[in-house]
């Protein structure tokens, strides 16, 4: 007896968009990055195409950060000291994205400058052929300034620009539609609100391909499950038709894990909770698992282990053993 699996018939697609530009594409990447055209939830081969699999970015600074753990200086050695090596060392981790967050000093404590992004945007894109996405530091004002000079520096690469959020987004869009990039849309844990900032930035004439949303994520154990609920109701929104809500999603489980004391703490902790190596690496890899099953496009890591696990998975998933 033969048992059909039954289908659902999705009337909608994830947009296709693609990230960075080859020499004959305007750019000097040795590849590019294209997420997103898949037309079923998350690993459902017998349902429907999907043509891409989920991506892996890391991390990195533009300069060593003051407030990570010893764990991640521990894995990362000295690359950490610039930037340069470190979008090296990321590539040759296993990385689909190199995910430059730039900050608000330098490394003697004054004030980032726009020659200083300038500098540091032209050594990472020397260093690495990958795609290439360059986040502000956090700060509106900072970074409508240094945005624009990293905008302009990296000129037809198809950057990755942000954060665009619904106070700040109209320099960093602007500059993204004058020098060819593609900018990241952030908004609370929301469906209405990740659909809106969309609406938004494409009415200032962004493309829809060329605009990645995130809508937040939280770390496992702390509003993760909310997270993954909205991420799951905006990919259904896309495959249902919704076509402001079929943007590829970008989360950051890296800058979320490693800021809880599950990944922090290595001392004074109950013995239940294990040792520490392994349980922060394990909090970040388990997230990053989980948002891939909500329909995450793109998962932002710290950890040059996770990136090793979390393709192991997504090899499996996407095999045509998981397909059968």
């Amino acid at each position: 007896m033969t048992v059909e699996t039954p289908k659902e018939a999705w009337t909608g697609t994830v947009r296709e968009v693609t990230l960075g530009a080859t020499a004959d594409q305007g750019g000097t990447r040795s590849r590019t990055l294209t997420v997103g055209a898949e037309s079923t939830l998350p690993f459902l081969h017998f349902e429907a195409s999907i043509p891409n699999p989920p991506a892996l970015a890391l991390e990195i600074r533009d300069r060593k950060p003051d407030d990570w753990s010893p764990l991640l200086y521990e894995a990362w050695g000295d690359v950490m000291d610039d930037p340069a090596a470190w979008a090296k060392a990321a590539e040759e981790a296993g990385a689909d994205l190199v995910y430059l967050v730039l900050s608000l000093t330098t490394s003697d404590g004054s004030p980032n400058t726009v020659e200083n992004v300038r500098a540091v945007v032209r050594k990472v894109l020397d260093a690495t052929g990958l795609p290439l996405a360059v986040i502000g530091a956090g700060q509106a004002e900072v970074d409508n300034e240094l945005l624009v000079a990293a905008a302009e520096e990296g000129k037809g690469e198809r950057l990755l620009l942000g954060l665009c959020e619904e106070k700040n987004y109209r320099t960093i869009v602007a500059t993204a539609m004058a020098n060819e990039h593609l900018v990241q849309s952030r908004t609370p844990m929301d469906v209405n609100l990740a659909k809106q900032l969309v609406i938004l930035i494409n009415d200032m004439g962004m493309p829809l391909e060329r605009i990645v949303m995130d809508p937040t994520t939280g770390a496992l154990g702390y509003g993760i499950e909310y997270g993954y609920s909205v991420m799951e109701r905006l990919r259904l929104a896309a495959l249902q038709g919704d076509k402001m809500t079929q943007q590829p999603m970008i989360v950051t489980p890296g800058e979320e894990c490693w800021k809880v004391k599950e990944a922090k703490v290595g001392e004074g902790v109950p013995e239940t909770w294990g040792d520490w190596e392994p349980r922060a690496i394990a909090w970040e890899g388990i997230t990053a698992a989980a948002l891939l099953h909500s329909g995450a496009n793109v998962v932002v890591l710290r950890h040059p282990e996770n990136m090793r696990r979390t393709r192991s998975m997504i090899d499996e998933l996407m095999s045509s053993k998981a397909a059968g």
